[in-house]
């Protein structure tokens, strides 16, 4: 059992600004019950938004084996209507190819889950209206995403990894031989992307999101420092996939708007310790180049963001992407830093820090990306593990200007009205707020469908060990 504090038993905001600051992190809170920020409406891509509450895109493990979303899909989407948040970034990472998906059951943005996606669609926003008086003040996207390095597509037990470059940590950590995608492959890849943005805007999504974050394909192309050719090496290639898939949405959407998931920084892998604890993966010494946003030294931030700003403003002036939904690390080889939270998921390791100093660091880097970038708008994520607090993370970063939107992601499968109680002055619903017991990453490991297993009445009944379809 980790010893670090855990924030729902904090009374007020200031008794946990007080914790942060004895330990030497900032954690800006407002006080209890303010909600003015986030109650502010927006203006994303010439759309009026309601409010300042975002849920984000977070991948499921629920459709059919052809990708076409389920009733359990459908269930989890109506439920984010209801949040009450009105800005749905991203919605589902859905996977732009059957090789791309990163398990068996992923969401696929294709041809013949058009129509399910349009039904679904439809219906979120009819819902919203009922509840809300009006949808059209909601902005819904769809993420499009290559899983790459950890591309599950057949069996969730069986990874067939596609890579920017042969990478010495985590090829090593993962133990399977990847495939480096070719030059001569990359066109057919940013054709889906663009095929699959033809496939969201039918459908009636508002935007789609390029997602560049957490290890994934276009993620990787970022630090690929030691790859040949134009996809490697200078900061001019290592953003050439992303900005070619841009292109090609573009070409083949020109009213539909892109916005990016984008790990602002990295960091090296971690691997759990023979304590439980999780610790840096053994390396070379000397600079560590492969974490994108990171100082060089594999555990910290460049302060200055040089290159994740000079990529947020080159895609805003070339692609209009004016929406960044920023994160941290990746789930697979530094969860503790990416996804802050108490308990460790079965696959991961306890936390080496404590989770509200990676919410912190969430929060700090979403807000020097924005002061590096005038004219972008940023997501902040990475709060849920505050619990009953994150309402008062949120409602401070809105405030200050460290973030133009407060998304949450586990939160919304237990409680996605978290977002409307928070607004309306409601009391929170303590049995249903995310205590990130991990059972919606535990869960799909054991082969049953994503969920909040713990909290979620419907989910509990369920039969463990197997999909309910």
């Amino acid at each position: 059992m980790n010893p670090f504090r855990k924030a729902a038993t904090f009374s007020t905001p200031d008794e946990l600004r007080a914790y942060a600051a004895e330990r030497g992190f900032e954690l800006p809170l407002a006080d209890a019950g303010r909600v003015e920020a986030l109650s502010r409406p927006a203006t994303v891509y010439g759309r009026h938004v309601g409010n300042r509450w975002a849920l984000l895109p977070m991948e499921g493990w629920d459709c059919l084996d052809d990708g076409t979303p389920s009733a359990f899909t459908r269930r989890r989407w109506l439920r984010f209507a209801r949040s009450g948040a009105k800005l749905l970034f991203g919605t589902e990472a859905g996977a732009i190819t059957h090789e791309a998906r990163s398990n068996p059951s992923q969401l696929l943005v294709a041809r013949h889950t058009l129509p399910e996606l349009k039904r679904t669609l439809a219906d979120m926003r009819r819902l919203h209206a009922e509840l809300y008086g009006t949808a059209d003040d909601l902005l819904v996207g769809l993420q499009l995403t290559h899983s790459g390095r950890f591309a599950h597509p057949n069996r969730a037990d069986r990874l067939e990894p596609v890579v920017a470059y042969r990478h010495p940590l985590l090829d090593r950590k993962f133990g399977v031989e990847p495939h480096v995608v070719a030059d001569s492959e990359v066109g057919a890849i940013t054709d889906a992307y663009a095929e699959a943005a033809r496939v969201a805007r039918e459908a009636g999504f508002d935007f789609v999101d390029l997602k560049c974050a957490h290890g994934y394909l276009g993620h990787e192309f970022l630090s690929a420092v030691d790859r040949p050719g134009p996809y490697g090496g200078s900061f001019e290639n290592r953003t050439r996939f992303l900005r070619e898939a841009a292109e090609k949405i573009h070409a083949a959407c020109p009213d539909l708007p892109v916005a990016m998931r984008l790990s602002i920084f990295d960091i090296q892998p971690f691997e759990k310790g023979p304590d439980g604890i999780g610790r840096p993966m053994a390396r070379e010494p000397g600079p560590y180049p492969y974490a994108f946003g990171g100082a060089g030294d594999g555990l910290t931030m460049d302060p200055d963001l040089a290159e994740p700003a000079a990529f947020v403003r080159l895609m805003r002036e070339g692609y209009g992407v004016e929406l960044v939904c920023g994160t941290i690390g990746s789930p697979y080889y530094n969860v503790h830093m990416q996804r802050p939270a108490y308990y460790p998921v079965s696959d991961g390791y306890e936390p080496p820090e404590d989770p509200l100093y990676n919410v912190s660091r969430h929060i700090a880097a979403a807000r020097r990306l924005r002061e590096l970038c005038p004219g972008t708008q940023v997501v902040l994520s990475g709060i849920t593990c505050l619990q009953e607090h994150a309402v008062e993370a949120a409602e401070a970063a809105v405030e200050s200007g460290a973030a133009d939107f407060a998304g949450l992601g586990r939160m919304a499968l237990s409680y996605p009205e978290y977002c409307a109680d928070t607004l309306a002055g409601r009391p929170l619903d303590r049995c249903r707020i995310c205590r990130t017991f991990g059972d919606c990453t535990n869960a799909p490991r054991r082969g049953e469908i994503s969920g909040c297993y713990k909290l979620d009445p419907d989910y509990r009944v369920l039969p463990r060990g197997q999909r309910p379809y």
